[in-house]
């Protein structure tokens, strides 16, 4: 068996996420600490209780599910003996997952996961005015078609594709009239659903270009290691440890889409069957079923999970 550990995404987020590992293991209550802590917010006191609208903003969500992935991945290393290096081939994390990814492998600090995610929220939030932005996830369509609506969109505004999620799961971001106009062709061309999501800007697209720069400082200002395993990274879907090429494809990513299904497909062809999801919420195992019904998918999110994949290993 050979695993990838693999970080969900923001819509992984849930009032009360984390609370059981925090009931259950004095290592998930001591991440969750260290990030109130770096943050100087009670962030875990939001994500226990809510209200989920204020847990929702996405300047909390990113650093909560960071918080999460990191309190699990904590509880299998002290609980079980968990060795990432030896355990996993390559992790993988999407969007603001590739963030908790490379700090499972040890490139940032979670403090320094933690407000990075911070500004990145509040940065992306900030880019774009509530109400100019959208994205729609366009099902049943495959990404060249779905590429060739968007590219006929966009003469009515900005209009991309952005997240790359599964066979016939694609995401397009950008000016809300172009967004919608997409919506209209796609189902003109058989999209099954045309669904405009929840979200409080266009993410992955042009659009965010000010929040590219404010992660370039606050990537230029923190201290960055070599992962002790690969991350396979959203921008390229390859492997990568070095951590200059890190911080530019971090930076890239906040414009760029996110390519997780060529990311799983990647991670097929280096030997992974596996994929290990660590933290909040089973998204990622649903795109994979969706991706390669060969790859296994595992969860580790709660005590119960945790006790599942150690009697597994």
């Amino acid at each position: 068996m050979t695993r990838a550990f693999i970080f969900p995404g923001q819509g992984s987020q849930a009032v009360g996420m984390g609370s059981e590992l925090a009931d259950a293991f004095p290592e998930a209550r001591m991440v969750f600490e260290e990030i109130d802590d770096a943050l100087e917010q009670k962030l875990s006191l939001l994500m226990a209780g809510g209200p989920e609208d204020e847990l929702t903003l996405t300047e909390n969500a990113q650093p909560a599910l960071m918080a999460v992935s990191m309190a699990a991945l904590r509880v299998l290393e002290k609980e079980g003996g968990l060795d990432l290096a030896s355990a996993a081939s390559c992790v993988a994390g999407h969007s603001l997952g590739e963030y908790s990814a490379l700090a499972a492998a040890g490139t940032f600090t979670v403090a320094d996961t933690a407000r990075l995610l911070k500004i990145r929220g509040k940065a992306m939030q900030a880019a774009v005015p509530v109400g100019e932005g959208a994205m729609a996830a366009l099902l049943g369509l495959e990404m060249d078609d779905v590429r060739a609506i968007a590219e006929e969109a966009s003469s009515a505004g900005v209009c991309s594709t952005a997240n790359d999620n599964a066979s016939g799961q694609v995401v397009i971001s950008g000016e809300a009239a172009a967004v919608e106009h997409a919506c209209e062709l796609a189902k003109e061309k058989g999209c099954k659903r045309a669904v405009l999501l929840p979200v409080s800007a266009p993410f992955h697209c042009s659009m965010m270009a000010p929040a590219a720069d404010a992660m370039a400082e606050a990537l230029g200002n923190v201290q960055m290691q070599a992962p002790i395993v690969p991350v396979v990274a959203n921008v390229t879907a390859s492997k990568t440890v070095d951590p200059d090429e890190i911080r530019e494809l971090l930076v890239e990513q906040v414009t760029h889409m996110v390519r997780w299904r060529e990311s799983v497909l990647y991670m097929k062809d280096q030997g992974v069957d596996t994929l290990v999801e660590v933290g909040a919420g089973k998204v990622l195992s649903g795109l994979t079923r969706r991706i390669d019904k060969e790859m296994t998918s595992v969860n580790v999110g709660t005590p119960a999970d945790v006790e599942t994949f150690l009697a597994s290993l």
